[in-house]
């Protein structure tokens, strides 16, 4: 009997020293899960997110490190998120996705990929004002970039304490897209604007120009935001490997077994930063709210910009397309095609809407990086 004893001890053991702020993170976890199985939301990264919740929050879970042991997720956190790998790679495999073709016809419409980044500069000060360090506000303002790879970067670049929210928040808000972003869109704009008619004119864009694009803004990147260079420069040699022609295997390979892979580790690992008592606080409640403020500016930023273009110009511009400046691509740009369609069944907004998208990915990461040069780590 007593040998028995002995051994459910330490099972039970593990009861005792579970904590309701455990608990609470299990069932985040779970959300999450669902949100990526039932929902279809980015269920490439929400459900590894939402698994990983679950096993950091276990009662002295052996993946997590614990004295002299290691934990696999936190090996994993610092070999390649730490050193801010995964993020650089999984880019190569943005930069392979991407057609820059509806941007370099139109080339204006990096105009609103720039307008588009207002929120984040806005919720700098704002975090600001709400008492974070300044390090921390910047990493904060990321999240109105939708580009989860950007924050992750930016947030452990400056060792922010709160990455994990901030990661969270990022990906939560991109996963929302179809959600947050027709309302404010609806609230900004007349229905006479939503049903402005952008014929496009399909023109070819030549090998040579696809070619020297990514070249040619990762050195103009370079001298104005040195520190943005890593960042771009993944993303611009991921689609160089795309354009050039003669590396048509590796495309392939970054854009469905790298990106997929580095998504998946990258989803798993971000919940080294998700433990109960480092995520459970007031300040995470915060972070949510401010990431979805910066959402809704950099939404604003880019319809009103389109707006005040309107006032000017004798071929209108359908100011839905602005909102695709943030860089959740292409789920922005699909949103507001199908807001076109909505009102007008003949009215084809998406490669004008992609166009801006694919800008918005550019922008998003140049002010990354001007953030960056601007605060001192």
């Amino acid at each position: 009997m007593e040998s028995i004893t002995q051994f459910l001890e330490p099972l039970f053991g593990n009861f005792v020293n579970l904590d309701i702020k455990q608990v609470i993170m299990w069932v985040i976890g779970g959300i999450l899960i669902y949100l990526a199985v039932k929902k279809d939301m980015e269920p490439t990264l929400l459900l590894p997110m939402g698994f990983g919740a679950i096993l950091v929050n276990l009662p002295l879970s052996g993946v997590i490190t614990r004295g002299d042991e290691v934990g696999v997720i936190d090996l994993l956190f610092d070999s390649g998120i730490a050193n801010e790998l995964f993020p650089l790679l999984l880019f190569v495999g943005i930069g392979a996705m991407i057609d820059f073709g509806p941007l370099l016809t139109n080339p204006k419409l990096m105009l609103f990929g720039a307008a588009a980044q207002f929120g984040i500069f806005f919720t700098l000060s704002m975090a600001a004002l709400f008492g974070f360090d300044l390090k921390d506000a910047a990493s904060i303002a990321i999240i109105g970039a939708a580009d989860g790879p950007t924050s992750i970067y930016v947030a452990n670049y400056f060792e922010s304490n709160y990455l994990g929210a901030i990661i969270v928040a990022a990906y939560s808000y991109m996963a929302l897209v179809p959600i947050v972003q027709p309302p404010v869109i609806k609230l900004l704009t007349t229905k006479k604007e939503r049903l402005i008619r952008m014929p496009y004119e399909q023109k070819e864009v030549s090998k040579t120009t696809r070619i020297l694009f990514p070249i040619i803004v990762t050195m103009i990147t370079g001298i104005f935001a040195p520190k943005a260079v890593a960042l771009i420069g993944f993303l611009m040699f991921g689609n160089l490997i795309r354009e050039c022609g003669v590396l048509n295997s590796l495309s392939d390979t970054a854009q469905n077994v790298l990106a997929n892979l580095i998504t998946l580790l990258l989803g798993i690992t971000i919940a080294a930063r998700m433990q109960a008592d480092a995520f459970l606080n007031p300040q995470t409640l915060l972070i949510l709210a401010l990431g979805l403020v910066a959402f809704i500016f950099d939404t604003a930023g880019g319809v009103l910009f389109a707006k005040f273009l309107n006032l000017f110009l004798k071929k209108k511009i359908n100011p839905m397309i602005g909102a695709s400046g943030i860089s959740a691509f292409p789920m922005s740009a699909r949103v507001v095609h199908k807001m076109g369609l909505a009102e007008d069944k003949q009215n084809f907004l998406l490669m004008h809407s992609i166009g801006v998208n694919v800008s918005g990915q550019i922008a998003s990461v140049i002010a990354g990086g001007l953030i960056l040069n601007l605060i001192a780590r």
